[in-house]
């Protein structure tokens, strides 16, 4: 009976003593240092537009492709890969750790162009990654443990909010070059060769090779070509992000066109790509990331060290929209119904940015408005200051960033009048 007893008081004591100690680490916590962050600022705009009741708000934040009904849009040629795809019942093993093969090699050639000597001399190494955003962080992870010059990168100014995070938390150093002219709405060539002449020997520069996000300012191929020389006089090293081939313009070959002539020039690039605009495939997060080398053997090596960086972050890239952007790139009526839907998509962008310049005209406004035209690709510098951005959104919910950005794919023909009429009305 007294072991029965004392029995009962030892449980007793085991269930009281755990939970005394379960109580104790929930009244405290290890995260009671932790900040709350800033919230994303295009993120912001969308919440703000969700709420926002008036029937004719307008969201120009997000950028993402939408058809002239303000939906998003799933191009053909992709609903009919997907088919293609699903009829032949494929396995969902991984990939290897540098993604799809035939995707890797197609990506290469889409950017490079299918004769370009780098791809004949076996020169390159691709490598899928997670759409742009996961291919620049690849690269910079890459430039942080490998590369031998200087840990600066020098981004123009401004640039994608993006790219100042992806650098700085991968070990390297954030500078800046002279970009855009508030007072032109364009290019700022001189400041452009006057910094990017005293940037420092073996620094990286980083440039955006169509459709310059955010202000959709891009250099002519002349100034392309000095801006080459003067980059191959600092002996710095290139890093191309090409997120918009063929969206730009609607000619995949001009959209790369800075892209060739300076591998043509002597420079071995590094260089970022994505096919969430130019396939509408953005959830599928389908990228690549690519080298030029010296040599094939050189090209091996980089390889090696690619997939070691790789295999701990996210191991192997995604398949479905692997398969879906090397289906259509490699099925020849498939590429042909692409090249015409993106052009599409172009051309009703420019379409739209001819309609808006023309209607604040028509409104009477007395500003120039041919930076609207001149622009180009998704995004446009309205040259709004943040008063009147403020004021656009109170007055007639028109949401866009606070730096006067709005994506032109959310203006559609239905809307465009009202948008030039609010504009008109807080630039007066």
């Amino acid at each position: 009976m007294a072991l029965l007893k004392s029995t009962k008081v030892f449980v007793c004591l085991g269930n009281i003593t755990p939970s005394l100690g379960v109580m104790s680490a929930r009244n405290s916590s290890w995260w009671g240092g932790v900040q709350m962050g800033p919230p994303d600022p295009i993120l912001g705009v969308t919440e703000a537009f969700k709420r926002d009741t008036n029937p004719k708000k307008m969201n120009l934040g997000v950028g993402a492709y939408r058809d002239d009904q303000g939906k998003p849009f799933v191009l053909s040629c992709v609903r009919k890969a997907e088919a293609l795809i699903a009829a032949k019942q494929l396995d969902k093993e991984y990939l290897g750790i540098g993604g799809l093969g035939d995707f890797t090699k197609a990506c290469a050639q889409l950017a490079l162009g299918a004769d370009n000597e780098v791809l004949k001399s076996g020169r390159n190494i691709t490598v899928q990654t997670i759409s742009g955003t996961g291919s620049l962080r690849i690269g910079a992870n890459f430039l942080s443990r490998f590369h031998g010059g200087s840990r600066d990168v020098y981004l123009p100014k401004p640039s994608w909010g993006n790219h100042t995070p992806i650098f700085r938390d991968a070990g390297m150093q954030l500078k800046a070059y002279r970009y855009y002219d508030p007072s032109t709405c364009g290019f700022d060539f001189n400041g452009a060769l006057e910094d990017i002449s005293k940037i420092p020997e073996q620094s990286v520069i980083l440039l955006h090779a169509c459709a310059h996000n955010p202000t959709g300012v891009d250099p002519k191929p002349e100034q392309w070509k000095e801006m080459s020389d003067i980059v191959k006089k600092r002996n710095l090293l290139v890093f191309f992000d090409m997120a918009y081939q063929g969206f730009a313009s609607g000619d995949i070959d001009r959209d790369a066109w800075a892209v060739r002539y300076f591998i043509e020039q002597g420079h071995n690039i590094l260089l970022s790509q994505s096919f969430a605009k130019n396939m509408g495939l953005y959830g599928e997060r389908v990228g690549g990331f690519s080298v030029v080398c010296k040599d094939n053997e050189e090209a091996k090596r980089v390889e090696s060290q690619l997939k070691i960086l790789i295999r701990p972050i996210y191991s192997n890239p995604p398949m479905n929209g692997a398969r879906i952007a090397t289906t259509i790139l490699n099925t020849p009526d498939l590429r042909a119904l692409w090249l015409e839907e993106v052009h599409g998509m172009a051309n009703r962008i420019i379409k739209m940015r001819e309609q808006l310049a023309a209607g604040l005209k028509k409104n009477g406004s007395t500003h120039n408005w041919q930076h609207v035209i001149d622009q180009i690709g998704m995004f446009c510098f309205t040259g709004l200051k943040p008063e009147q951005v403020e004021r656009i959104t109170k007055e007639f919910s028109v949401y866009m960033t606070k730096d006067g950005r709005i994506s032109m794919a959310g203006v559609s023909s239905g809307n465009v009048e009202y948008l030039a009429e609010a504009i008109h009305a807080v630039s007066k």
